[in-house]
Formats: C-alpha cells, structure tokens, sequence
C-alpha cells in the first residue's frame, strides 16, 4: 500500500482532519528530544493547535537519541502521521503536519546541535523516560557511573547524553548572542523541571562554570505535568487505519480524548497562546502529585499485579471486581498523602480515571507499563507509603504493588510464562535477587539497593514485614489470589463513624 505523504491530504475521507495551515512556511520554533508514541499525541498535537490558529512559529525538529526507528517510519511521509483519537463509541482521526524533520543524534549530532542553537528555536521539550536524565533516583546527582555521562564529562563536541545535548547547544547560544531557550521536561520525574535544570548545570559547571552562572541567570526550566495515555501501536492498527485512509501510516498514534498539560509560568522566549488541555500555572507540583500518584501509581500496581497473573490490558485487569477494589484502595491512601490544588476535584479525577482505564478500545498493554519500574517506583509508590508511615497509616494497597513489582522480575508470571524485564537496572536487580532463597530474602535484598529505595524506608520494620507479606501471598498463591486477599481484608475492615 502507498505510504501517507503530502500529495494525499486531500484525497484522504473527509471525516479526517488535515493540517490548514501551510506547511511550507512554518518556521521550527520548538525542538522535541526523544520523539516518540506520547510526543506525537500529546505535545505535538498541541503545537499542531498553535499552527492551525495561525501562529507559524510552533513546527517542531524532533529528535531520537538512540534509534532510527520513528525517523525511518516518518521520513517517506514527509513528517506526517495520524493520531487517532479513541473513546470506546466513536473515534476521530487528524493528520498532523507541525513535525518537520526527525534527526537520529547518533547519526548526526551536529544536526541536532545546530537545531538546538538556531536562532528560531524558543523552546526545547523532553520525553526520554526517567532513565534519559541519567540522574541517580535516590540522589538525584548524575550517575557519573554511566559511560554515556562519563563521556559527555570529557567533551560535548558529540554529546551522548540529553543533558550533554543541552549544555553543548547553551554553550554555543551563550558564545552567538543568543538567549537560552525554554527547556521543559515533559517526563514522569516528581520537580522534573528543577531536575533536568540541576542535570543541566550539573554538567556545564563542570566545563566552564560561566556558563552555568549563564544558564542558571538567563535560562528556564520550567515544571510541568502532563497527562494522556498513549498505547503502543500495533500491526493490526495500522493495517485497519490504512483500510480506512487509503493509504499506509508506519508512524500513527492511538491515544484517548483526554489531553492535559499544566506549565508553570516561567520561560525565558517567546511561547504558543496554549489553548484547551494546557494550563499555565504558578505551581504544578500539586498537580504532578496527584497524577504521579493516582494514575501512575495505579497503572504500576495494575501492570504487575494483571502482568503476573497473565492478563495483557488494563481494561481486562478491570474487569476483576477485586482489581478494582485495589485500586480504589490504593487510590484511597494515595490520596490522604496529597495536597491538591483548589482546582482538582480529587473525587471527580478518581471517577474519570476509572472511566479512562476501562476504556476497550485503547488496548493500553501491561508489559508497556511495566517496563522500567525503578525509575518510576520511588514517586509513584514509595514517596506516598513514606509519607504515609511517618503519619503511622496503612500502606497495604500500595505495598501489594510494590511487591507485585519484585516478584516480576524473576522474569515468569503466575502461569510460568516467561517475560523480559526491562529496565535499566535489571542487572543488579536480579543480582541482588540471586542470592535469596525465601521471599523475606528478597525483600531484603531489594530494600539494599539504595538506587531505588530511600534508606530511611528500607530501615522501617513494620513495613518490610509488610512487604514480605504481601511478596510471600504472591510467590505462593499468585496475584489473583493477592488482590482476594487484599479485597477481603478491606470488606472485614470496621466501618469508622464519625
């Protein structure tokens, strides 16, 4: 079948919506760093808005800091894709036209650099993951362990890392006159904008010190919470879009109607008027919070408990009476660990979280949620138990997750199927993991990697017993079994009346 490009905009069914603008005078005012699935449904869609409104600066030279996957998909449609828009009745389908260019850095970093430095360039967006940053969880620092850090610590003249790609480009505006540019991580990181600033001057101040005084003076790194959930696409997706186009997109995206981004208000250039789904505010760690810890935190504790016990989407994990009732209790202690802003109806986010993970047609995979769990534990799981531990409230929910999380990675669920645990701390994880002969063994080991788990909760006794019990009902019985336990606890529970 013929692949999508611009000679079939206006052959396509009229039901799909088209880029109105013209493309060939866009100018490329943002530069996007790890372009992938959720970049191409969420802020790309966004800037696409901006461009469609009539504001021409918002196209968008995306980047790949490691494979020429999305490139190679993208590159024969001119930068076109759809993003299909799914909501359990109906779907809608638009054509976004604000990518212009997709590098792959390790092909050319001097593309990507002289991208980053031109002129035009106002803002510079993230989604690398959590392990992008190449930032310790626990303190935060540089993991000057790693060899792509190492490397970017001895020359930026190719750099190997997304921070390095950052410093290297600042460097070069600092010494053409140019001011920095917005710099916005868009990654599940709790203070993801004052993390990616301290990587960033981390590693300038490491090669010239002025230019980190310039950074830190001139620069803006702004927090920002964002929120839509974005399955992975599959064969038989782009098989029945081409069915419906007429033609081939390799680069689609399915995602659902839901769309938030919160910014808070600190850029140091020109920005889009952001329009619907974006809320530019003084304070977004309320907000990044919340969903860290009720959506993110959810979707963990379904992605291992449903991945163990064989289940492959969230929607089917649902269907469970005692699936729901985990996460309704873990939602419960999550949210007495919150302080909501005067905006978020928390009961009201709760109902529409629900509704979004019940949504069939999504098809939103465990194993794609479960993919890197010790970069995304510490603030989806293990801040809300500390905090709630310090107020010496229960953390059975949320510690039934965590230990669904150690028992994947002896890589088999409760049928004996295997699985790749993928992470990027696999290796000393099962390490650790080798030498333990019982489930207590294991939580021990695991409450040592000091990487993960913050020493002051490893040392709490109450909650490694609690831990283990929860590791011991799942080795033993498996995760249905956990979650009939959990929900039965919950039902003897006394009713508290106040």
């Amino acid at each position: 079948m013929t692949r999508l490009s611009r000679h079939h905009l206006q052959s396509l069914p009229h039901d799909v919506r088209r880029p109105s603008y013209d493309r060939a005078a866009v100018r490329a005012g943002v530069v996007h760093l790890g372009i992938g699935a959720f970049h191409r449904a969420h802020q790309a869609a966004i800037f696409e808005e901006a461009l469609n409104a009539g504001d021409l600066r918002w196209g968008i030279i995306a980047a790949s800091l490691r494979s020429p996957a999305v490139r190679d998909q993208m590159a024969p449609q001119d930068g076109l894709y759809t993003m299909l828009v799914r909501d359990g009745s109906a779907d809608r389908a638009q054509v976004i036209g604000a990518v212009r260019q997709v590098i792959v850095a390790p092909e050319d970093p001097e593309a990507l650099l002289a991208a980053l430095t031109a002129p035009d360039t106002h803002i510079v967006t993230l989604t690398v993951t959590e392990k992008g940053y190449k930032l310790d969880p626990a303190t935060g620092g540089l993991v000057e362990g790693d060899a792509q850090v190492a490397a970017d610590l001895v020359s930026l003249k190719a750099p190997q890392t997304a921070p390095g790609y950052l410093v290297a480009a600042l460097a070069r505006r600092k010494k053409e006159g140019l001011t920095p540019f917005t710099a916005i991580s868009c990654d599940n990181l709790p203070h993801n904008g004052q993390r990616l600033r301290g990587a960033v001057l981390d590693l300038a101040r490491r090669h010239d010190p002025a230019l980190a005084d310039w950074i830190a003076a001139e620069g803006a790194f702004p927090e920002t919470m964002v929120d839509r959930i974005v399955p992975a696409t599959t064969a038989d997706d782009v098989a029945a879009l081409g069915r419906r186009l007429g033609v081939e997109d390799q680069a689609m995206v399915k995602t659902e109607p839901f769309s938030q981004w919160v910014i808070q208000d600190w850029f140091c250039g020109p920005r889009p008027a952001f329009g619907a789904g974006v809320q530019v505010t003084a304070a977004v760690a309320p907000w990044e919070e919340a969903k860290l810890r009720l959506l993110n935190g959810a979707h963990s504790g379904i992605a291992y408990l449903g991945g163990l016990a064989g289940i492959d989407h969230v929607h089917e994990v649902l269907t469970l009476p005692e699936a729901r009732t985990f996460v309704e209790a873990l939602w419960d202690e999550a949210e007495a660990t919150l302080t909501p802003p005067p905006e978020l109806d928390v009961a009201a986010y709760r109902r529409d979280l629900m509704a979004r993970f019940d949504n069939p047609t999504l098809r939103h995979r465990t194993r794609q949620i479960a993919m890197d769990g010790s970069q995304k534990l510490p603030q989806r799981l293990l801040a809300p138990i500390a905090a709630r531990l310090e107020e010496g409230q229960g953390v059975d929910a949320l510690s039934l997750a965590v230990a669904a999380w150690i028992r994947w990675q002896a890589g088999v669920d409760d049928q004996g199927a295997g699985h790749v645990v993928d992470d990027p701390l696999a290796r000393p994880i099962a390490e650790a993991l080798s030498g333990a002969s019982d489930s207590r063994g294991r939580v021990d080991a695991i409450l040592a990697l000091g990487a993960i788990v913050p020493p002051k909760l490893a040392e709490h006794a109450a909650w490694r017993e609690t831990l283990m019990k929860w590791l011991s009902v799942l080795e033993t019985h498996g995760a249905r079994a956990a979650l009939a336990k959990l929900r039965s606890e919950k039902d003897a529970a006394p009713v508290v009346v106040s």
